[in-house]
């Protein structure tokens, strides 16, 4: 992932009503939650310079390799970049309000008054890089080739829509099966076009050097395999002056550096090679930067606020293996977790303790008994939910930061003997199986390793054996994508507005999906339940509840080891790189910074 944010899911606002300004008529912009702020003729957003000055080249660091430019399909390990500069979608998402959509590629959006289809007019104005026009047809070949080739996520979302026809001229419109899932016209909207005369379904499902034919304001300049990608900006790019637009994509030239040692790609910004990077460990903010070109002012270190969740980082079991099969051992684990040793020693205590799915937001159940509506849709599930998760009163487990974790241990190890295992030999194993209890957590990157070691070390006293293995990008992915696995550290990032994206991560269809972020293998008929409820939901309270439920649900599952998360977002770059003023919702966008030309 390279360290750099260009866009975010946007957040929940005041309001929960359906589709804005959607079902009376066309409009270039439509809200999810409460009405677009920002009228037809707005010139930008307040979140841009929409006098910044154009120039210049980014240089951003990318931890690991990359083996394909198609972002879409689940083959290869992708190059960063392709989807921000290159593929354009429908609409164009603010960051700095509720779940609002604004015309890009289509010039109106039209959701039906029932609610079973979505049409889309696109701008008469709109090329692809090679100077050919987007039409419908390219739309609709985006469509089935994302909806049967592409990534699970999209072959997810797109399987409830019964039909993608012409309508016109320049529109095209999409039958649902039904009216369940409101957020799907905004899921439509934020849809990847590419075009469709330079691709064909066997070319696009393919692993390729060859990137696809986009819309976008940079076109790809150079590309040396696994090594660098570099994006140049179409001087003629047709949506240029867009009020979408203003203010954005501002360098002359963006390219991304992979290295395979984050501490490689550090001394590399140091150096002057990288330009900006997003810090995400504690210590390294507070020792690593150290140096002469911070204290001169050559190098800025900033925090940005950001309003989104932190969401869950946490060391990932994968429930389909067989040691990971009895929640209680998943639960005894993560009781072994010390996180105020690890905070201490490892981060100079700046990280805080994740305790809920939607972390730092309102959507969080932890702390607060479930409402009424919530247990009403709990109610047809009722071992889904342990009491103390329901009632708001279960506390993670803490230690006095001593690394001596007694307590802990000894609740752990009543869980693991309830589970039926025993200690024989300096080895806990399993009573009937005489299997003992072992597994591997997979990284790919050495940076990780301190964590990962710490944990599997914390184990040790009670004869759990862990191997931490680091392997290359490329071989990670891999085994990513096919779940070959006992163990992985991830971050599923969080919005306000949560929506199709969970069906992704917990749905039982997606478990098995080859490619799908289920990585824990969520198979639970109570989470499945509780992301239908909550994209159905037509009233705030009811989508708060639903949301609160299923963070309820997943907490009770034990299927994660909850880690942490930086209250802010740690930024260092190079003092010649500026920023606009505003900082919106989501938090900093690159894309909307400039080189000072003085």
């Amino acid at each position: 992932m390279p360290f750099v944010k260009f866009a975010a899911i946007a957040v929940l606002g005041l309001m929960f009503i359906g589709c804005g300004t959607a079902g009376a008529a066309p409009s270039h912009s439509i809200a999810l939650h409460g009405t677009p702020l920002y009228a037809d003729n707005f010139e930008a957003f307040p979140y841009v310079n929409p006098s910044a000055p154009k120039g210049g080249r980014l240089t951003l660091g990318v931890l690991g390799s990359f083996e394909n430019l198609n972002p879409f399909i689940v083959q290869g390990v992708p190059a960063s970049g392709i989807r921000e500069f290159v593929v354009e979608s429908l609409m164009a998402r603010s960051l700095d309000e509720p779940f609002t959509l604004y015309g890009l590629l289509a010039e109106t959006i039209d959701v039906a008054d029932d609610g079973k289809s979505v049409t889309f007019a696109l701008n008469p104005n709109v090329k692809f890089s090679d100077r050919l026009p987007v039409t419908p047809e390219d739309v609709i070949t985006s469509f089935e080739l994302l909806k049967t080739k592409g990534r699970p996520n999209h072959r997810t979302y797109f399987a409830k829509v019964s039909k993608a026809e012409k309508i016109g001229e320049r529109s095209v419109r999409f039958t649902f099966e039904d009216a369940s899932d409101r957020e799907l016209p905004f899921i439509l909207g934020l849809m990847p076009v590419f075009a469709a005369h330079a691709t064909t379904p066997q070319k696009f499902e393919t692993s390729s050097m060859t990137p696809l034919v986009g819309s976008g304001p940079y076109t790809v300049s150079h590309v040396d395999p696994g090594r660098s990608i570099s994006f140049t900006r179409d001087k003629d790019y047709w949506g240029r002056d867009l009020p979408v637009n203003r203010g954005r994509f501002n360098f002359d030239e963006v390219r991304f550096d992979y290295f395979r040692d984050a501490s490689v790609m550090l001394e590399a910004f140091k150096s002057g090679a990288i330009d900006l990077r997003l810090e995400d460990d504690p210590g390294r903010w507070a020792d690593a930067y150290d140096i002469d070109a911070v204290h001169d002012g050559r190098i800025v270190k900033a925090e940005f606020d950001i309003g989104l969740p932190a969401g869950m980082t946490a060391l990932v079991f994968n429930t389909r293996r067989a040691v990971f099969s009895d929640p209680r051992v998943r639960r005894a684990l993560m009781t072994l977790f010390d996180f105020e040793w690890v905070n201490r020693t490892l981060y100079n205590g700046l990280f805080k303790r994740t305790t809920s799915y939607f972390e730092r937001s309102y959507l969080a159940s932890t702390g607060r008994p479930a409402d009424t509506r919530e247990r009403a849709l709990l109610a047809p599930f009722p071992n889904a939910v342990r009491p103390e998760f329901l009632e708001g009163t279960y506390q993670f487990p803490i230690s006095d930061g001593s690394g001596q974790n007694r307590v802990n241990q000894k609740a752990a190890y009543a869980l693991l003997t309830e589970a039926g295992m025993v200690l024989k030999g300096g080895r806990l194993i399993n009573a009937k199986t005489g299997k003992p209890l072992a597994f591997e957590i997979l990284a790919n990157s050495n940076a990780q390793e301190a964590l990962l070691l710490s944990y599997a070390r914390s184990l040790e006293p009670l004869g759990i054996a862990v191997r931490v293995r680091v392997v290359d990008s490329a071989q990670y992915q891999e085994r990513l994508a096919s779940f070959d696995y006992d163990m992985i550290q991830n971050t599923w990032p969080s919005s306000l507005s949560p929506g199709n994206e969970q069906l992704f991560r917990w749905s039982a269809k997606t478990a098995d999906a080859k490619g799908s972020y289920n990585f824990a293998g969520v198979k639970n008929p109570a989470a499945d339940a509780m992301i239908d409820a909550m994209l159905a939901a037509k009233t705030e309270t009811d989508f708060i509840s639903a949301v609160r439920a299923l963070d309820r649900v997943l907490l009770s599952g034990d299927y994660v080891v909850p880690l942490f998360y930086t209250p802010r977002q740690w930024v260092a770059y190079w003092a010649r790189l500026k920023h606009p003023d505003k900082t919106p919702l989501f938090g900093y966008s690159v894309d909307t910074w400039w080189i000072d030309g003085k």
